[in-house]
């Protein structure tokens, strides 16, 4: 078998400090399928019920935002919508039975990850949004500034009007 084979749906290797100690606040009928991102430096603060979750975000510094969408009384889509109202700037990456979802809860998630892909899966999603999206949204951040300067300006920038 090919070490590609045996690596299949396993990262190549997992560094133990690679969360920089980042507290998830996971929003989730059973805490103890998200084992893997605990087990890979995260630290979790748990909730088994969207109310619950709100409380906790309210009273908890945290980093980012693992909430399951069949909840039970309160959808997740729901608690979604509300955490972007009190704290827009938290990343939420919601975890899915599948990928048919109404493009309302998609408004108000970072990443979706299907309980398909598996932990690996979602355990990258969390790193990817905490890391990764963040340098992306400051560099985008900085691109508009300096287009909006130029408009002020009159500057163009294109090659002939410089």
């Amino acid at each position: 078998m090919s070490k590609f084979a045996q690596n299949c749906g396993k990262p190549a290797y997992i560094n133990e400090g690679m969360a920089g100690n980042n507290t998830l606040l996971c929003i989730h009928r059973d805490p103890s399928q998200l084992s893997l991102l605990e087990e890979n430096g995260y630290e979790l603060v748990t909730a088994a019920s969207g109310s619950e979750g709100l409380r906790l975000l309210m009273t908890r510094p945290v980093d980012a935002i693992v909430l399951e969408h069949h909840l039970g009384l309160l959808d997740g889509a729901v608690v979604a919508a509300e955490i972007k109202k009190v704290k827009p700037q938290i990343p939420i990456v919601m975890l899915a039975d599948d990928l048919e979802l109404s493009e309302g809860t998609l408004k108000s998630v970072d990443a979706l990850v299907t309980r398909s892909d598996g932990p690996h899966f979602l355990w990258a999603t969390v790193h990817f949004v905490l890391n990764v999206k963040p340098t992306q949204r400051t560099q985008g951040t900085l691109r508009a500034r300096k287009a909006a300067r130029l408009r002020r300006t009159g500057e163009s920038r294109e090659v002939g009007n410089e």
